[in-house]
């Protein structure tokens, strides 16, 4: 049996039930957590000092494109349209099952280092079976908790649709080859266009292929002015909204939309800084409470903005703040209190993730019971000067605050350092891997 006692540490657990404990303890044994909240006798047990420490949930990422590892910052100066273009249609065909290999497990090895603990992969490079295999393989390397999100080549399409190679049919292998036990860390979705980059007819075939697979389907929606074809509305009228549907973005779907998917029970993911720095639209986070959905984070696009689930955090309480705030102080009224709170972020990025992608009776909350995906996050690493709220010490953090990484009661990282991985060579491989893709981009032109 092992057994670990993360001592002393404030243990945010997010759950009400639990609530929090300043020099708490959280006790792990054999993978489960059996206890979070006043300190205990520690017995024969590996004890971690995480004193000046945030103890926590992993973070939850509900819409990576993981694969996008090695071009960081290539997207800053994008719109969605230059992304469409450069990195989507001149990039990505270019990319051979071991470019996705690489660029997936460094991504997912990024997502690691900064607190993510589990992460829905929207896999949009399905370009042969293989580059499936590739990204399964780099996922599973890198040991973190994951949902596959597969999804349609971004190359050419003719495997796709020939009846030895088509897609649903390697959905299928890849569903009895690679995940075949509901207790593996990685995880079977679907990352299907939907009505405003298909047709409402191939986005009725791919939630069947979802719903007979007993999977859940992930989609963009309201996506600047594609969020004119009305995608839920569509979607409800077919009778195919259900609680099995991950919504992203959805900046410019309405109110009237919004509140289709809550009836639902529905789910949404807020990219917030992809959002305004690419021109999908104000982030939908106030709107999506006031319908009802309790929405989850996600970084979306690794290449455009910086990989870590504390800048999102922040990002969306300055979003929906200043849009409360602009409406009242155009009607003449003086702000009176905050229209989102740090705590609020913190669920979004944590227990919200997890009830989004169908995993919250085993994550997001250090609830006894749960598997032990857990985070320390140093407050004395960088100027967070903990004073109390530890929620705002939390949205406040930095990635390189995070100085311990547990998934399902493994070290994934210690003393600020990625345990049982080569990070430079995982770092060596994905340059060679972009420059050479960046080379061939220039050469054909």
């Amino acid at each position: 049996m092992s057994r670990t006692i993360l001592r002393g540490g404030h243990v945010l657990s997010m759950d009400p039930a639990i609530g929090d404990h300043p020099g708490g303890d959280v006790v792990i044994t054999d993978g489960v957590i059996v206890h979070a909240g006043p300190s205990v006798e520690a017995g024969d047990a590996e004890v971690v000092d995480a004193t000046g420490m945030v103890v926590m949930p992993g973070l939850v990422d509900t819409h990576r494109h993981t694969w996008q590892g090695g071009f960081a910052q290539l997207a800053a100066d994008w719109t969605l349209n230059e992304y469409f273009a450069g990195l989507i249609g001149r990039l990505s065909p270019l990319f051979t099952p071991t470019d996705v290999r690489d660029g997936t497990h460094f991504g997912a090895l990024e997502a690691l280092d900064s607190g993510v603990t589990t992460l829905f992969d929207w896999a949009h490079i399905m370009n042969t079976p293989e580059h499936a295999d590739a990204s399964i393989e780099a996922l599973r390397a890198a040991g973190l908790r994951a949902v596959f999100g597969h999804s349609i080549p971004t190359s050419d399409p003719s495997w796709y649709f020939a009846s030895e190679r088509r897609h649903p049919q390697d959905v299928r292998r890849l569903a009895a080859q690679h995940f075949n036990s509901a207790d593996q860390l990685l995880t079977l979705a679907l990352a299907v266009r939907g009505p405003e980059m298909a047709t409402i007819d191939t986005t009725a075939d791919d939630l069947a292929l979802a719903r007979d697979l007993a999977v859940r389907a992930s989609m963009h929606v309201g996506v600047g002015l594609l969020g004119g074809q009305r995608a839920i509305t569509q979607l409800h009228d077919r009778g195919l909204l259900g609680p099995d549907l991950i919504f992203l973005h959805a900046n410019t779907s309405t109110d009237d939309e919004l509140k289709l998917v809550a009836a639902s029970g529905g789910h949404a993911s807020v990219s917030a800084r992809v959002e305004m720095m690419m021109g999908h639209g104000f982030p939908a986070t106030g709107r999506l409470l006031a319908a009802g959905i309790r929405p989850a984070l996600s970084v979306d696009v690794v290449a455009g903005v910086p990989s870590n689930l504390f800048d999102e955090m922040r990002a969306v309480l300055e979003a929906e703040r200043l849009r409360q705030y602009d409406l009242l102080l155009a009607r003449g009224e003086q702000p009176a209190s905050v229209p989102l709170t740090t705590r609020e972020a913190v669920e979004f990025a944590t227990i919200e993730g997890a009830r989004t992608l169908g995993l919250d009776d085993r994550i997001g909350s250090l609830t006894p019971g749960k598997r032990a995906d857990v985070i320390l996050v140093d407050t004395a690493r960088s100027p967070l000067r903990l004073s109390g709220d530890v929620t705002a010490a939390v949205t406040f953090a930095e990635a390189r605050d995070v100085d311990t990484v547990i998934v399902d009661g493994e070290f994934r990282k210690r003393d600020g350092v990625l345990v049982g991985v080569d990070a430079p060579a995982a770092r060596a491989r994905v340059e060679a891997s972009r420059d050479r893709l960046l080379a061939a981009a220039v050469t054909a032109g």
